[in-house]
């Protein structure tokens, strides 16, 4: 007899990051996708992902999707752009056939070269991220005279972490990057980091309009939407709200107040550690 196919459009979508920033991103499919269930893992044990070698953030994302896996999750959004970086191409090797993976950076890079072509464009991340020179190699590979200016912003996770944002510390701080000469003359910036999304309205109130302040998380969700529909995969609209669950690898009481914030809910948190 023949075996029915599964109706992987039921399944939910996975969705990884360092810590608690890639709820930024979920909370935009979120808000997009309402009929889709969430499955999100923070690795607080181990955030930030931006200062760690690659091969112990490929490690880390292995072990993520295991457990992505193991709730069945069709897709796997990779939410963090220091793992985008470090470790899509591996994690889509490894996951194979059993669920699809998306990253965050290859929509921005799309986006990019279809608004910004023949234009300078900044781009703030991790040293990982930029280190990695992934934005770069992308948008060179578009050939749309796009003209690519990065600099490394390491303080801002920790900060915003500690939830220091809309405060005169840290806009000293942004202040202070934004005008390095390393992003002079731009007409748009990345946030090239899942936690930036939280002082976007810090950095727009800096440039003052002059420069575009571009925003991953709505683009990813738009892109992430497309491809569900493209691929037949896009849950059915019930009456139901799906149920979503919240995975971190380390537990602390702040983070449940944080997860509010990043999420714009409250959030229930599960400890689930990587390693025992």
């Amino acid at each position: 007899m023949p075996t029915s196919t599964p109706d992987l459009s039921t399944r939910p979508i996975g969705v990884f990051d360092s810590g608690i920033g890639g709820l930024t991103v979920a909370h935009a499919v979120n808000k997009m996708l309402p009929h889709e269930r969430l499955i999100y893992f923070g690795d607080t044990a181990h955030l930030p992902y931006g200062d760690k070698s690659t091969a112990a953030i490929q490690a880390y994302s292995i072990k993520i999707c295991d457990l992505l896996l193991r709730q069945h999750c069709k897709v796997i959004l990779i939410a963090c752009n220091s793992a985008s970086a470090a470790a899509y191409e591996l994690v889509r090797e490894y996951v194979g056939s059993k669920a699809r993976v998306l990253n965050v950076i290859d929509p921005i890079v799309e986006h990019i070269g279809q608004a910004y072509a023949e234009r300078n464009v900044g781009l703030i991340g991790t040293k990982q991220t930029v280190n990695s020179n992934v934005y770069k190699k992308k948008i060179d590979d578009l050939d749309a005279g796009v003209q690519l200016q990065s600099l490394a912003t390491p303080l801002l996770v920790p900060m915003i972490e500690e939830g220091f944002f809309n405060n005169t510390i840290s806009d000293n701080i942004i202040r202070t990057y934004l005008n390095n000469p390393e992003l002079s003359n731009i007409d748009a910036l990345v946030l090239g980091c899942t936690h930036y999304p939280l002082i976007k309205e810090q950095i727009a109130d800096i440039y003052q309009g002059k420069v575009q302040v571009l925003d991953a998380s709505d683009v990813v969700a738009k892109h992430l939407k497309k491809y569900l529909e493209d691929n037949h995969l896009a849950a059915k609209p019930t009456s139901l709200a799906p149920v979503h669950h919240f995975y971190v690898s380390d537990f602390t009481r702040s983070f449940e107040e944080s997860t509010r914030i990043f999420f714009g809910q409250e959030v229930h948190l599960e400890h689930y550690p990587l390693w025992e």
